[in-house]
């Protein structure tokens, strides 16, 4: 029988860049993260190249051989069920239909986990909270809204189609000024990624500084609404009013949504992920979170009404930063495959 120790390979399948980890028996990460460029519109043979390449690396960091891997964990930027791609995405067209865990684990000769990129990031901030044993609702803002819940004993709830949690096209009870609902980039209107996300920033920025009392403003530079969109943190971080305004704005209505999703599942422990949780201002972006989630929750969700001063629901910033998701999905393959 072989003493040599076991590992676990996780694979966060990106549109730029492919993020890979290993991790031991006991669930902690050895070596470093390898980043390999992704060549997911190539389609999933090329891809499967750099995930090939990547775990040859990541043994290589230390010394063990391909027969140490006994399970392999990835996710794809896609809605996925049982590891059938139902959306293109940002991917090639050949993934689409195709049993990607199947043919990798094929490939590989060790069983293999597969979900999408939101369910493994909430899996990795499950799993570098060693003492947490409840529940786990991440809300990632970026350039749109994804997230995950992970359930107690860190599981991820994917739903029968592996479509759950879905959470920024959830509605919220806010309209523009002029009583219209925002258009959200799924075709509906009304959603919570239409208010919080990188695309709705453009949009508030947008209609912000075409009003008299901001045209004076620095990002009324002419530069494309991309870049001032980019820059909209940088002011904020600096005390701009009108940077200020508008992610109190996104942030409020955040914590709106998220009332509604903790009167669902009631996780108890909500993260906040994306690019904010490393911003200088993130604290007060908080606050106006939790403002907004003060507001739309019932008090049983926000305290508890047997225990004055006990938090119901807590928020957190996340703590995984870009390895997040691949050890998330190296944590789940951890312990479905040991």
């Amino acid at each position: 029988m072989s003493s040599l120790p076991n590992y676990f390979a996780g694979l966060d399948i990106g549109g730029t860049t492919v993020k890979t980890v290993l991790v031991d028996e006991r669930g902690e990460q050895v070596g470093d993260m390898v980043e390999v460029r992704s060549h997911v519109k190539e389609g999933f043979e090329a891809t499967f190249q750099q995930l090939d390449s990547a775990i040859e690396q990541l043994l290589a960091q230390v010394g063990a051989e391909p027969s140490q891997i006994k399970g392999i964990g990835m996710d794809v930027p896609a809605p996925s069920n049982d590891g059938v791609i139902w959306g293109q995405a940002n991917l090639g067209d050949d993934w689409v239909g195709t049993n990607i865990k199947e043919a990798y684990s094929k490939r590989q000769g060790v069983p293999v986990y597969m979900t999408n990129d939101g369910n493994a990031a909430a899996l990795g901030e499950y799993a570098v909270r060693k003492k947490h044993m409840g529940g786990l609702l991440l809300v990632a803002p970026g350039t749109g809204l994804g997230g995950g819940l992970v359930l107690p004993g860190g599981r991820a709830l994917e739903g029968a189609n592996g479509l759950a949690l879905e959470i920024g096209h959830i509605s919220v009870p806010h309209r523009e000024e002029n009583g219209e609902l925002p258009q959200c980039s799924c075709g509906l209107y009304g959603c919570l990624e239409a208010w919080v996300s990188l695309v709705a920033l453009r949009r508030r920025i947008a209609a912000a500084l075409e009003k008299e009392e901001h045209k004076d403003h620095p990002l009324n530079d002419g530069s494309p609404i991309e870049e001032k969109a980019f820059r909209l943190r940088d002011f904020a971080e600096q005390g701009d009013e009108l940077a200020l305004a508008i992610f109190e704005e996104q942030g409020r209505i955040l914590g709106y949504g998220i009332a509604d999703l903790v009167r669902v599942f009631d996780p108890g422990l909500v993260v906040l992920g994306g690019g904010l949780a490393e911003s200088e201002f993130r604290h007060q972006y908080l606050k106006f979170v939790e403002e907004g989630f003060r507001e739309r929750a019932w008090p049983m969700y926000v305290e508890s009404p047997f225990e004055p001063g006990k938090t119901t629901t807590r928020f957190e910033w996340a703590l995984g930063g870009d390895s997040a998701a691949a050890l998330g999905v190296a944590y789940s393959a951890r312990e479905l495959f040991r």
